[in-house]
């Protein structure tokens, strides 16, 4: 979960960006020996002038390239190793995209020593004020106390102490401890813990929290994970072992000391995100106009003749980054209170006769696809959990990974589901798989994922599963 909250620094990445364009522009017009005659790409004219050519073939490619090399993902704990080798990675590639240019547009006459001229200069260029924006940004964290990040830091141990030491010495780094929170008892911090949520709420300027996380409880974690989201703060993790390896999280290193955020997933990329959503509502809205509508007005009649209460029942559930949400379903069972322990069982004596039908045909989640178009819900997705199984959950598998799954809206159904692992939690392999499925989900989506898993869905709704009751 990353957010910008850099103060006026994020102005410098456009910055840069628009200046490295405009150099690598400014010196081929100088040094690259363009002529003025027409120009053919694949025996079509494109331009006379073979300069605005080359103008948009090179931002076209920079920006590319920059993108896949993460060329201007530079941060205040960067080393300058880091943004050397960032130039070298940057300079070869963008070699081999000139040479490639002058390789298809044969009719430019460019000798290979007046290229590698160009190409010096450009990255003499562009590397020096690189190079010189990292340092003097640094300057004006550690003189001016300028571009600072207010952070506090939760937990003890000996990574925890590590990290408070870092940000006290680096001055350059721009940390600003505001507060320190555990349970040791020591003199020297804050509070409590438990001090520290009444401490976030009253400070809304914290703009990053370092969480022990092996020290927190689920609910520790999700208070501190809704307080990030809804206050546009990073939240990052500390390990306890130097060792610690997960593609849960993505690992950033102040100095050796491992520092784990919760990673970014091709699922809530911009496009990836407008793709899924459009899917949502084009998928949403034909099964509530087609299916829901007519099934609601037959179901409300049945309801009547064989029990008592609503025909639709809501509860609460976890959404992405622990957002709770009301979620919608058929009643299927006889009470419509939600208490801690009441997952449904293989022959529960509270199943209505008509719930049973709709729990065996998965037609009790046919609502959910209001929570959809309401954006609280995915049509696929890992499923959502009662709040209060969500802790017990959380205890029999990798804290980590658990995380990593609410990073994501909930779905309808999802990859756990068509495998078989869904509704009653009988033993710990059971949640451990479903999350194991959840996250390879995650990890794997894309939009031809989704078609099969609701393909599959509707073949399972067919055949009926043993799970499905």
């Amino acid at each position: 979960m990353g957010h910008i909250r850099g103060r006026y620094s994020w102005l410098l990445r456009p910055f840069l960006i628009i200046y490295d364009i405009s150099i690598i522009n400014i010196f081929a017009y100088y040094l690259l020996d363009f002529n003025d005659e027409k120009l053919f790409f694949f025996s079509m004219e494109v331009f006379n002038n073979k300069h605005i050519l080359y103008i948009i073939y090179s931002i076209v490619f920079w920006l590319s390239t920059t993108l896949l090399l993460k060329f201007y993902k530079v941060y205040r704990y960067t080393s300058a190793q880091s943004i050397i080798s960032l130039l070298i990675k940057q300079f070869l590639t963008y070699t081999i995209i000139i040479f490639a240019y002058v390789g298809i547009f044969r009719s430019i006459n460019v000798g290979a020593i007046v290229i590698f001229k160009y190409l010096l200069y450009s990255f003499l260029a562009t590397g020096v004020v690189k190079i010189l924006s990292f340092y003097t940004l640094k300057k004006v964290r550690a003189y001016l106390k300028g571009n600072l990040r207010n952070v506090i830091i939760v937990g003890c141990g000996e990574n925890v102490n590590e990290l408070e030491s870092i940000f006290k010495k680096k001055k350059e780094l721009g940390y600003n401890i505001k507060a320190i929170f555990n349970d040791s008892g020591d003199n020297n911090v804050t509070g409590t813990i438990k001090d520290s949520f009444s401490f976030i709420q009253k400070n809304l300027n914290i703009d990053e929290i370092y969480c022990a996380i092996d020290e927190l409880t689920e609910k520790e974690v999700n208070e501190y994970v809704k307080y990030a989201n809804l206050n546009h703060c990073n939240i990052k993790f500390i390990p306890n072992t130097l060792n610690l390896f997960t593609k849960r999280l993505h690992t950033d290193y102040y100095s050796y000391l491992p520092i784990l955020s919760i990673q970014g997933v091709a699922l809530n990329n911009e496009f990836n995100k407008f793709l899924k959503r459009g899917f949502d509502i084009v998928f949403s809205l034909f099964v509530i106009i087609f299916f829901h509508f007519w099934l609601s007005i037959i179901l409300f009649i049945l309801f009547k003749f064989e029990s008592k209460g609503p025909l639709f029942y809501r509860h609460k559930r976890h959404g992405i980054n622990y957002k709770e949400f009301y979620c919608y379903k058929f009643r299927s069972l006889t009470t419509t209170r939600e208490e801690k322990g009441t997952y449904v069982k293989q022959n529960d004596v509270r199943i209505t006769k008509i719930g049973r039908f709709l729990r065996r045909t998965n037609l009790d989640e046919l609502p959910q696809f209001i929570n959809v178009l309401k954006g609280d819900m995915s049509v696929v997705g890992p499923r959502p959990h009662m709040l209060t199984y969500t802790e017990d959950y959380s205890k029999k598998v990798d804290k980590y990974n658990f995380i990593f799954r609410h990073h994501v809206k909930p779905g309808i159904t999802g990859l756990a589901q068509i495998k078989g692992y869904r509704g009653e939690i009988k033993t710990d392999e059971d949640i451990i798989n479903r999350i194991k499925y959840d996250n390879f989900y995650i990890e794997n989506w894309s939009l031809f994922l989704d078609i099969r898993i609701i393909l599959q869905t509707i073949i399972n709704m067919l055949k009926g599963q043993e799970t499905a009751y």
